[in-house]
């Protein structure tokens, strides 16, 4: 049941991202220290899309190759995969940490996609869902990945709430992600 809403969300969350589409066309696609967030707000749920270089997280783009490496990478995906000390939605909200999807194939993590390179600069993108009781009251999200990790110095953010359609740029220290109309 739920694995079926969220795919619906997801869905629907890219057909609502569509303005920004060209935008993100025109700007690269990697750059380091630089994280890119699309945040849906849709019926009981907030879902929190990132797209970064795996740079950011680790220190490296590749497979880890020592012990050190392949402890930053435990870390790394541990924090991840809690993201709800990462992203501290509005209490208005009420929300809870539903599934969360990393994706780094040169990691061993989600899959290859069709016609990637194998080799070049690796990505770690992920999918964050949050199951709330008023999604719509929510109108901000704190954000902690600048405290959890040294790479990302820049986080920009598109967000698709019932109150519309908003772009965001966090710089450090900042780390709050606020909308309304």
């Amino acid at each position: 049941m739920i694995c079926g809403r969220i795919l619906r969300l997801l869905a629907s969350a890219a057909l609502a991202a569509a303005p920004f589409a060209l935008h993100a066309q025109s700007q690269p696609a990697h750059v380091h220290g630089q994280i890119k967030l699309d945040v849906v707000v849709d019926g009981p749920t907030v879902v929190i899309t990132m797209e970064a270089p795996l740079d950011n997280f680790v220190g490296f783009e590749r497979a880890p190759r020592t012990d050190d490496e392949k402890k930053a990478v435990d870390e790394a995906v541990a924090k991840l995969r809690a993201a709800d000390t990462l992203f501290t939605i509005d209490p208005a909200g009420n929300c809870k940490l539903g599934p969360v999807e990393l994706r780094a194939p040169v990691l061993g993590l989600g899959a290859t996609p069709a016609g990637a390179p194998s080799a070049g600069h690796a990505d770690l993108d992920a999918t964050f869902a949050f199951n709330c009781a008023s999604a719509a009251a929510t109108r901000f999200i704190d954000v902690g990945l600048f405290t959890a990790f040294k790479g990302p110095r820049q986080i920009e953010v598109q967000i698709v709430a019932p109150q519309g359609q908003f772009k965001r740029t966090l710089k450090r220290p900042n780390a709050r992600i606020a909308w309304s109309k």
